[in-house]
């Protein structure tokens, strides 16, 4: 009887520890993509003034600038990650449009607003690669043996990894 007791309260301690940390592994999914999230905003913050500077040389290319508009609007509306990542094709437009004006390329404030854009964009890529290690991380533990049981009885479930259209991550790249 004392044995059964022990294996039970074995058991349950088991139980309340893989669960706690399958709770902190999933609270570490939803802060490193809180840190997707902020390197965006900080990337979409410097729309508006990339914009003007560019604007101010290529009056022409104005639908460039209102599908961003639109993009960035969409984005922190639905806070999808996805959605932001449709912002980096319409940068690309951008950075192409500076690229063809050389008096643009000498702009100190061009300059400076590629050169931060080029620091935001390392930390996003370094906050990419730390939300899918944490999502590995905690797909691997919540289909591991006997983990996945624990998994299976409270409902956990795997997450997606974030995954960059090829593309749009090799073409976002600001060398001014």
């Amino acid at each position: 009887m004392t044995t059964l007791i022990i294996i039970i309260i074995v058991l349950l301690l088991y139980i309340i520890i893989q669960y706690n940390y399958l709770i902190n592994l999933k609270n570490k999914i939803k802060q490193s993509k809180s840190g997707i999230d902020v390197y965006l905003t900080q990337r979409f913050d410097l729309i508006p003034n990339l914009v003007e500077c560019v604007k101010a040389y290529s009056e022409h290319e104005e639908n460039v600038f209102t599908k961003i508009a639109e993009s960035r609007s969409k984005y922190f509306e639905t806070k999808n990650l996805k959605d932001g990542e449709v912002v980096n094709k319409e940068f690309k437009e951008i950075i192409a449009i500076g690229e063809n004006y050389p008096e643009l390329k000498a702009d100190q404030h061009f300059l400076n607003l590629g050169k931060t854009l080029s620091k935001i964009e390392s930390q996003l890529q370094a906050a990419r690669r730390i939300y899918n290690s944490c999502v590995t991380k905690y797909n691997i533990c919540i289909n591991s043996f006997p983990a996945n049981i624990i998994a299976k009885i409270f409902k956990f479930s795997d997450e997606d990894l974030f995954e960059a259209d090829d593309e749009v991550s090799n073409n976002i790249k600001v060398e001014i």
